[in-house]
């Protein structure tokens, strides 16, 4: 079934529409989850959260595509789950991946910081513009869906090490970016 037969579904507000979206793109939902979250049960739960925001929100909004629209969902569900959890206690999976990170991007330290973060997005987004489309899937795939090395470098059929090497590069160029923009770390 295709997503406009699945977005007709949640229009008809027919309970089949979660079981096709579950069917057609819940590999990817849970792929994101659990690259966050830590706990497989955390993961499924947020998972079923997915499914019911899409529920929720599925009229009005006609997504396309469908599958990025659920990973966003469930990549936002699971990092207020992570963030949640590491109020408890620190440490998680995806935590290694944004500590990378932060040589290359400012920290965002104060309460108007929305108004930064939007800046932001969109200087990293004019920054994945000018990379090369193998770059841009290594940083998405890292940074936005919290693969593991080993997995992009399998996914892309290369070694960790070449994986590791080309995100040390991105983050240089990010940060050197990023200082041009007048956005410095």
């Amino acid at each position: 079934m295709d997503d406009r037969e699945i977005i007709a579904l949640f229009f008809a507000r027919s309970e089949r529409a979660i079981r096709e979206l579950d069917q057609k793109h819940g590999g990817a939902v849970r792929r994101v989850a659990s690259n966050i979250l830590a706990d497989g049960r955390d993961a499924e739960e947020c998972v079923s959260d997915t499914w019911l925001a899409a529920w929720n929100t599925i009229p009005p909004q006609e997504p396309h595509p469908l599958r990025t629209y659920v990973c966003a969902v469930a990549r936002n569900l699971a990092l207020r789950k992570s963030y949640s959890n590491s109020a408890r206690k620190r440490g998680g999976r995806y935590d290694a991946a944004l500590s990378e990170l932060e040589e290359s991007v400012p920290a965002l330290e104060t309460v108007e910081t929305e108004f930064a973060a939007r800046e932001l997005s969109t200087a990293i987004n004019a920054f994945l513009d000018v990379c090369t489309p193998e770059d841009r899937i290594i940083f998405v795939r890292r940074y936005w869906l919290g693969d593991s090395i080993s997995r992009i470098a399998a996914t892309l059929n290369w070694t960790p090490h070449r994986v590791s090497v080309r995100l040390y590069r991105l983050r240089g160029k990010l940060q050197e970016f990023l200082e041009k923009e007048g956005m410095t770390a």
